[in-house]
């Protein structure tokens, strides 16, 4: 499966109140891995950018000036998400900002392209409920190194985040691997005993058939008709 790490950077919170994407960062994830495949905008919002909004990201409205606006690089955009699972932390927010600004194009809007989204923050939230579940607070309680983040930049966010999707990951996978591992093996047969219900049935080899027979002999070592 493909994956895409995914991040954006923003003139302000709504995208209803005219504000703009004005960085886009994505890195290709595959089998769980980093390729080294990305695709990293800066994008002018032809708009000034909130100085709250610059205190958090750093990019400030001369900074973007002279670079391409959004709708000349959307054809880009969208074919590198194309057919992609999205892994974005706050999913909702980028996700109404890259839906408003495919919208005003008549591109449709993200889920047209993509195959799914994971929610990284909801994941979070529900394996630590009531902490602290923001990137800074996620990569102390991994132990991942964000000296280089001095300020939220999409693609510096989006490297932090690969390494928080795998910790937060990591055990379902674990747990389906060895799921996919007893149904690739010989040791069990699937056997259906009524409605929907399914049970594994352990089938024994002919060395536990001896240990058993043993033991029921040390059982009942004088009557040779099975207990059980």
């Amino acid at each position: 499966m493909r994956q895409l790490i995914l991040d954006t950077e923003t003139t302000g919170l709504d995208p209803k109140s005219g504000h703009k994407i004005i960085e886009f960062a994505a890195l290709e994830m595959i089998d769980r891995k980093l390729t080294g495949d990305y695709l990293h905008l800066y994008i002018n919002p032809q708009r000034e950018i909130d100085i709250g909004a610059s205190r958090v990201h750093g990019i400030y409205t001369n900074d973007v000036k002279d670079k391409p606006n959004f709708k000349e690089v959307i054809n880009e955009i969208l074919a590198y998400i194309k057919d992609a699972e999205l892994i974005i932390h706050n999913a909702k927010f980028d996700i109404g900002f890259l839906d408003y600004q495919f919208s005003e194009l008549n591109r449709g809007i993200a889920s047209d392209y993509t195959t799914n989204v994971i929610d990284t923050l909801s994941i979070a939230r529900k394996k630590f409920p009531g902490a602290k579940n923001n990137l800074d607070a996620l990569c102390d309680r991994f132990r991942i190194d964000r000296a280089d983040r001095g300020f939220h930049g999409a693609l510096i966010d989006c490297r932090l985040l690969s390494d928080i999707y795998l910790h937060l990951t990591r055990e379902q996978i674990v747990l389906e691997g060895f799921e996919q591992k007893i149904l690739n093996s010989n040791t069990f047969q699937f056997d259906k005993i009524g409605g929907d219900v399914s049970l594994k049935v352990p089938i024994p080899s002919e060395h536990d058939i001896s240990l058993h027979n043993a033991i029921l002999k040390k059982i009942n070592p004088t009557d040779n008709t099975e207990i059980w």
